[in-house]
């Protein structure tokens, strides 16, 4: 062992163990009744002062240096088992993030050691998956690391969150085409009589989500009062179909119903009432708006195959079951519907959300609201 230069205490100490290898050592203090030290090697003296700063800036921030190292997979999957199974994250959402987990996360990074993965490793991650998802997955990927990475940094077990600097892809806007109101007609024409047919139309004469329409019951709505109340959705999860709360408070909302929703309600109740009867003893009385034929929650990915044959029969191929929800926005919003209003009915978190998603209604507002000053003040015909 050649020179050892000693530093204050707490501030550890650097050394040439050999020639070409330099040591530096930090003092963790008193745990378990040992005196614990932090160890790491370089090529350079320099090399080495930055390593043990690095050690010590952890230490400052709290950051467990005596943990058994860690890879990226390790840690995602005892975040998934130990973290996110246990605080109230929603099953379908567990779902999301196992596949991202699985599917790229794993594959990408899980050999990276938690305490090494750099925004740079990160980055290039994001970037090898262009091409292979669309910006949006990619999107949704990087959440889902910057989650799991937020967890670790509260738990100490990295100084920062790494996926943060990281940039993903611009998803950029994309303009959804709008369904007309001729066009809705044309739809409610094709819908008349099919067994679906009111699920659809209170999708389009509400704007509810599928997962929302599915998980209606009986007693959520007072068709008296012309209001249903969003209680509860149908998610599908690891365990198969279950009901579950709404995503956010303001997803739990009641909701006013227009004459068509009423009597598309009204019709539906005639209709399972003749179902019931047919099935007799192997009805299942969960009280659904919308059931199987035996009374049971509806297999999801059925609604929307259905949804496309009649879609298809309306010339609409472009139509999603989704733009049903959108097409009720924009409506209302082509009415002069305030903008919180719309927020409101369809359960948006925030105003902004309903902004970003609805932004190319407002322009053909505004132009309406110049003519009205034009009127107002008498200078209509002049631009």
């Amino acid at each position: 062992m050649t020179g050892r230069r000693r530093r204050s205490h707490g501030e550890g100490s650097v050394y040439e163990q050999r020639p070409g290898v330099w040591a530096a050592v930090v003092d963790l203090g008193w745990i378990d009744g040992k005196r614990k030290r932090k160890y790491v090697y370089a090529k350079s003296e320099a090399e080495a002062v930055r390593k043990r700063d690095k050690l010590r800036r952890q230490l400052q921030l709290g950051v467990d240096l005596t943990a058994q190292p860690r890879t990226v997979e390790a840690w995602l999957t005892e975040w998934l088992r130990d973290v996110k199974a246990h605080d109230g994250t929603r099953p379908s959402t567990l779902v999301r993030y196992r596949l991202a987990v699985s599917k790229h996360l794993v594959p990408g990074l899980g050999r990276v050691k938690l305490d090494r993965l750099t925004p740079r490793d990160v980055q290039r991650f994001l970037t090898g998956l262009r091409g292979k998802l669309a910006p949006a997955s990619i999107i949704k990927v990087h959440a889902v690391l910057r989650v799991a990475l937020a967890d670790a940094e509260r738990m100490d077990l990295v100084p920062r969150n790494v996926a943060k600097a990281a940039k993903p892809p611009a998803l950029g806007r994309i303009e959804r085409r709008a369904l007309t109101p001729e066009e809705a007609k044309t739809l409610l024409s094709v819908l008349t009589g099919d067994r679906l047919e009111s699920l659809f139309v209170l999708a389009l004469a509400t704007g509810l989500r599928r997962a929302e329409l599915l998980g209606l019951r009986w007693s959520d709505i007072d068709l008296s009062g012309r209001a249903l109340f969003v209680r509860q959705t149908l998610q599908r999860t690891d365990r198969g179909l279950e009901f579950v709360p709404p995503k956010t408070h303001r997803s739990s909302r009641p909701v006013p119903l227009s004459a068509l929703a009423v009597r598309a309600l009204e019709s539906q109740r005639v209709r399972q009432a003749r179902e019931r009867l047919t099935a007799g003893e192997v009805w299942s009385d969960l009280g659904l708006v919308f059931a199987s034929t035996i009374g049971t929650a509806m297999e999801p990915r059925n609604v929307n195959r259905r949804f496309e044959q009649l879609r298809a029969a309306a010339d609409l191929d472009w139509l999603h079951l989704h733009d049903l929800r959108h097409a009720f926005a924009t409506f209302l919003l082509d009415q002069g519907e305030e903008l919180r209003t719309v927020m409101e009915l369809l359960g948006h978190s925030t105003i902004r959300m309903t902004a970003d998603t609805y932004g190319h209604v407002l322009p053909a507002r505004a132009r309406q609201a110049a003519s009205a000053i034009d009127r107002l003040l008498g200078e209509e015909g002049t631009a």
